[in-house]
């Protein structure tokens, strides 16, 4: 497959930056102060859902409704002030050198997130120069159902000019993994938070990797 390999598809938060650990701290403290129960673990098992898809899932379960548009932009908000007010995440080790390798060879490397944090987003082109092109990334604000729902890979290969075995996806979260799955794409999970490695494979993984690094020093000799 590596022989058809054209683009390398990123997730961003906790593949690109170790941002997660700020993200679900947010999130359980905003939805504390809402009286609502959001776990910082349970944060992970989340991670990729839009904003609006999270918020919806705890208020059905604790209060038996959707949240409001109101509701939900009013917690996003709080959400984002928070997570911004946080030391910057720094970039995840082994990314850096992960994609200098796939520029090496000549790939495109695209960054498929669920994210609308538009600070991570602009940080991107800082931390990782001349490796994205904004006109190929997919955000939150260019989906309707975000992951595990395959619309955001599968928007990736649109916007790419690419079919599902010319690309790699490259995911830390489980709905991440599931939605580059059902895209029909090569996934390959790294483990970078404090999920037990099997939740990954479960969903979907064809290979699972401890970190960045480890699979950074493993992608040359990787049989895909």
């Amino acid at each position: 497959m590596k022989k058809k390999l054209k683009a390398v598809l990123f997730d961003m938060d906790g593949v690109l930056f170790n941002s997660m650990p700020y993200h679900s701290e947010a999130w359980h403290k905003v939805m504390k102060s809402h009286g609502l129960t959001l776990s910082r673990e349970e944060a992970y098992m989340h991670e990729g859902r839009t904003g609006a898809a999270t918020i919806n899932i705890v208020f059905q379960r604790e209060l038996g409704r959707e949240a409001t548009q109101e509701e939900i932009e009013s917690i996003y908000q709080e959400k984002s002030v928070l997570f911004n007010s946080y030391a910057e995440a720094e970039r995840m080790p082994g990314a850096w050198e992960l994609l200098q390798k796939i520029k090496s060879e000549g790939l495109v490397p695209m960054v498929v997130t669920g994210s609308g944090q538009l600070s991570l987003l602009e940080r991107l082109e800082h931390n990782f120069p001349g490796m994205f092109k904004k006109e190929l990334m997919v955000t939150a604000f260019d989906v309707k159902y975000g992951k595990p729902h395959p619309e955001p890979y599968l928007m990736a290969l649109k916007k790419g000019g690419l079919n599902a075995d010319e690309a790699v996806v490259i995911e830390n979260a489980p709905l991440g993994v599931e939605a580059g799955h059902k895209a029909g794409i090569f996934t390959i999970a790294v483990n970078t938070g404090p999920l037990d490695g099997q939740v990954l494979l479960d969903a979907g993984a064809d290979l699972l990797f401890p970190s960045m690094q480890a699979l950074s020093e493993a992608w040359d000799s990787l049989n895909i």
